[in-house]
C-alpha cells in the first residue's frame, strides 16, 4: 500500500481502479449502469465536479493560503514557492478550469439545456435559469484564468522577463482578478448546486 500511496499516479490509477471495483460490486447487486445516454450525462455530470473541485480547489488554495501567507515567508525561501509550487499548482488551476468549462458544456448540450441555460431561458423544469447565470459566471471565471490570471503570473514569477515595475504590476492583477474568481465562486456554487436540489423555487 504504501508503494501506491508514495507516487502520485499509482494513487490516482488505485483511485480509479477502486471506482470500477464499486461499479462492478454494485452492479452484482442488481444495479449495474445501462452505458446509455443518461448515464453518458451523469459521466461528465461526475467529470465536471471532479474538474471543477480542481479548479475550486486550487483557487481556495492560493486565496486562502498562499497569498496570504507569502509576506511570512523569508525572502530566502520565496523561490521555492515561486519557482517551484506555483508553477506546478497553476498548471493543474489552469487545465482544471479548462476541463471543467468542456464537460460542464458537454454535459448541458447532452442534458438539452445549453441554448436555453446560455440564454437564461427557462425549460419546462424551470432549472436552467440558476444553471445558466452558474455556467455565465464560470465563464468568467475561466476568461479571467487563461486570459488574464495566467498571463499576469507568468510575468509575476519570472517565466516572461519583465522589468520590476511591470512585475509588480502583474503580480497585482493576478491577485486582484484570482480573489474577483474567489468571489464569484460563491454564488456560482450555489446555483449549480440549488438549481436541482431546491435552491430556488
Amino acid at each position: 500500500m504504501a508503494n501506491i500511496l508514495n507516487n502520485l499516479q499509482s494513487t490516482v490509477i488505485a483511485g480509479i481502479v477502486l471506482l470500477i471495483a464499486i461499479i462492478v460490486v454494485v452492479g452484482l447487486a442488481g444495479h449495474m449502469p445501462s452505458f446509455d445516454h443518461n448515464w453518458f450525462a451523469f459521466l461528465f455530470r461526475y467529470l465536471h465536479v471532479l474538474s471543477g473541485v480542481m479548479w475550486i480547489g486550487l483557487l481556495w488554495y492560493f486565496n486562502f493560503v498562499q497569498i496570504p501567507n507569502m509576506g511570512k515567508i523569508p525572502d530566502e525561501q520565496k523561490p521555492a514557492i515561486g519557482k517551484v509550487i506555483a508553477p506546478a499548482a497553476l498548471f493543474w488551476f489552469r487545465w482544471g478550469a479548462m476541463a471543467t468549462i468542456v464537460t460542464g458544456l458537454i454535459l448541458a448540450w447532452m442534458s438539452g439545456y445549453l441554448v436555453h441555460a446560455i440564454a437564461l431561458g427557462f425549460t419546462d423544469a424551470g432549472v436552467s435559469t440558476p444553471i445558466g447565470i452558474g455556467m455565465w459566471l464560470g465563464t468568467i471565471m475561466w476568461f479571467n484564468v487563461w486570459f488574464i490570471i495566467w498571463p499576469a503570473q507568468k510575468k509575476a514569477l519570472g517565466m516572461v522577463e519583465v522589468d520590476a515595475d511591470t512585475k509588480a504590476k502583474a503580480a497585482n492583477m493576478a491577485k486582484m482578478f484570482s480573489r474577483t474568481n474567489t468571489l464569484l465562486s460563491i454564488p456560482l456554487l450555489y446555483c449549480m448546486v440549488a438549481a436541482q436540489n431546491g435552491g430556488f423555487m
